[in-house]
Parts: C-alpha cells; structure tokens; sequence
C-alpha cells in the first residue's frame, strides 16, 4: 500500500477550501432561510396547526354534546373486535368532522380573501383609467389624428 503524504500547504490550502465551502453553503441556506415565501409558510403552518386545535375543540365540546343531544348516540364509541382491540369509530367519526370544518373555514376565509382582492383591483383599474397624465393624454389625441389622415 502507497503511503501519501500532504505538505502543510497542502493542508491549509484544502481546510480553506472546505471552510469557504462550508460557509458558502451556510450563506445559501441563510438566504433560503430569509426569503419570503419559506417565513410567510412557516407562519402559515403555525397558525394553521392553532387553528386546527381551536377546530378540535370547537368539535369536542360544542360539535359532539350536539350529535349526542340529537341522536343519543355516543360519539366516542368503540366496537369490540377481540380480546382488547376496537375500532374507535367514534374518533374517525370526531376526525371526520374535524376536516370538514377545517376545509368549509378555509373556504371561507379564500372566498372573502378573494373576493376582498377582486375588489381592490377593480378600484385599481378605476384609477389608472381616470389618471392619464397630458403627456398620455397628448400622445392619444396625435394617434387619433394619425389614424384620421
């Protein structure tokens, strides 16, 4: 087996490189890190995960004393399979239930969004139509006289 040996110039030449690879690899990170998009989803993701538990709640303590007012039915019910396992149906059911209040909020709060946006670029369009500056203005009145020669 050949033996190799390294210079100390060698050494320090290859840890600078591995250095400047490191922090050339930190910088990229840091500027994926502080771009918008990754900060605005995380946010996303936090409140979402808040607004999962408010549903959750809003499910256990007003959703399901409803269902059990309303029908008598447990809605923690479970179905002895054998021994000590059971289908916990009562906790799909919960989860079910969960979702769908989950995606109708979503849908709402998109729709209002949307709707809210909708509006602010019709009074947008408005403005840009009733502001021409002269020199617009100027140019327009020299089109159409250009097209009535």
């Amino acid at each position: 087996m050949k033996k190799v040996e390294f210079s100390k110039e060698d050494l320090k030449k290859k840890a600078s490189l591995a250095t400047s690879k490191g922090n050339s690899f930190l910088n990229e990170f840091k500027k994926f890190i502080m771009r918008g998009n990754v900060v605005d989803m995380a946010v996303g993701v936090i409140i979402g995960a808040a607004f999962g538990a408010i549903i959750t709640a809003f499910t256990d303590d007003f959703i399901n004393p409803l269902i059990n007012g309303i029908g008598g039915a447990s809605i923690a019910g479970k179905i002895k399979i054998y021994g000590d396992q059971y289908l916990n149906w009562g906790h799909f059911l919960t989860a079910v239930i969960n979702f769908l209040i989950n995606a109708f909020v979503l849908f709402l709060v998109l729709k209002t969004f949307n709707k809210i946006m909708s509006i602010g670029k019709k009074e947008e369009e408005k403005e840009k139509k009733e502001t021409k500056s002269a020199e617009v203005i100027l140019l327009e009145e020299i089109r159409d006289l250009l097209k009535n020669k």
